[in-house]
């Protein structure tokens, strides 16, 4: 099976990220062992410090050699050949630990060989919690006789809390490879929807087409016969059926259009033309479909020029026009106003029509989006002409924008980048 460029792009991408953690997961593994070993380092030369440092100052003989032992991860053993008060431990312990930077909490013994049993010290919390005094089991050492033990309980968490940035990255790594999953995910899922909706828009213009094409020409033919056209009521029936299919065929033509131009740019053939003509021609046929319209162009100039595909820019037009009449309520009054400032060229289409719900203005540009208003039933369409008006003003860099005038109803403005 072939593997397509998406998918090579998808599978690498992947392969680096995985790749990444992993790596950022061995780095931290060793940095916890690092830290581990410093930790213990420390510890012993802090601990033989206090051994040390009891010796001081007594009449004791300190001993040749002192052994500190790590009897467990957390827990060591000093050796010492004499007995010490408990409290000089402790401030001893307490000291030499800052010196060492050991900011973890701890607690101590010392091995009474009277009552041949651990003798508990004291628990010492260097932080705002776990003040009480806690009680915890020291195991005896077989082989020494004095000595004293301390046990770091948190550990573990001190460790971890020393290597925030190392578990932040590693977290922020794995966050991006589950975003990075996601998106994929949700763009296959949308590949596979756009494909099927496609091929659904595809199989289903071409199957409305066939049969539509038969019924115009079918109509046609019969609309020239002379016994439709002595029958006016026959003749009435004949034109509508006309109509409607070319209506119908221009919905289909539409939809073909915007499909595709989903999966591959509209090809624009520009060319420098006057727009006055075009807009005037686009006004003409809107009033031949609605001769009720009253449409005018306000302009200080007939001479603009523009470089444009006309075929489009004719649509355009028509379109705004043709839902400007639509979507009004009374005699639809219209004006066409152009003018140029600032190396723009602005098209308002101003109308008089029922307006647009301020939350919703801004998705009428939506494909399929059809506002749910008073004239909702009596227009028929797809919700496919604005988005086509709006995907070719995009091809030419051009903006626009709807908003809702003062009064009543919407004046939609095409800013075109312009140079006299």
């Amino acid at each position: 099976m072939k593997i397509n460029k998406l998918n090579s792009i998808i599978i690498l991408g992947l392969v680096a990220i995985i790749s990444i953690l992993v790596a950022q997961l061995l780095w931290t593994k060793e940095a916890f062992t690092i830290e581990q070993k410093k930790l213990n380092q420390k510890a012993h030369i802090a601990l033989l410090e206090v051994a040390k440092k009891l010796y001081e100052g007594t009449n004791h003989e300190m001993p040749t050699q002192i052994s500190v032992q790590k009897i467990a991860n957390d827990y060591y053993i000093v050796n010492v050949e004499n007995d010490f008060e408990p409290d000089i431990l402790e401030f001893y312990l307490k000291s030499e630990f800052k010196k060492m930077n050991i900011t973890t909490d701890f607690e101590y013994t010392m091995y009474n060989c009277q009552s041949d049993e651990m003798v508990y010290g004291n628990y010492i919390s260097l932080s705002q919690k776990g003040k009480e005094k806690k009680t915890v089991h020291f195991p005896k050492h077989k082989n020494l006789v004095y000595y004293f033990a301390v046990r770091f309980p948190n550990e573990t968490s001190y460790l971890f809390s020393s290597m925030r940035f190392w578990f932040v990255l590693s977290i922020a790594l794995i966050l991006v490879l589950l975003i990075y999953v996601y998106s994929i995910f949700t763009l296959l899922q949308q590949k596979k929807y756009s494909e099927l909706q496609r091929d659904f828009i595809n199989n289903m213009t071409h199957e409305f087409k066939t049969p539509l094409s038969s019924i115009l020409i079918a109509s046609k033919y019969l609309s020239d016969q002379n016994p439709i056209k002595e029958n006016k009521k026959l003749h009435t029936y004949t034109e509508i059926i006309i109509n409607q299919s070319n209506k119908l065929n221009h919905h289909i033509e539409k939809i073909l259009n915007i499909a595709k131009s989903d999966y591959r740019p509209l090809e624009l053939k520009k060319e420098t033309v006057l727009i006055i003509p075009i807009i005037e021609e686009a006004i003409e046929n809107i009033q031949l479909k609605y001769p009720e319209a009253v449409i005018k162009i306000e302009t200080l100039s007939k001479e603009y020029l523009l470089e444009t595909d006309v075929f489009h820019f004719s649509n355009i037009i028509y379109n705004l026009l043709d839902n400007a009449v639509k979507y009004c309520n009374r005699k639809p009054e219209i004006t066409v106003r152009i003018s140029d400032e600032k190396s723009i060229l602005k098209i308002e289409i101003i109308d008089n029509g029922i307006g647009i719900s301020s939350k919703k203005i801004s998705f009428i540009f939506d494909k399929f989006y059809r506002i749910q208003n008073e004239k909702s039933n009596e227009v028929n369409g797809f919700g496919l002409g604005l988005y086509y008006v709006k995907e070719i003003c995009g091809l030419q860099n051009w903006k626009i924008k709807a908003e809702n005038n003062a009064t009543n109803g919407v004046t939609i403005t095409l800013s075109i980048p312009y140079k006299k």
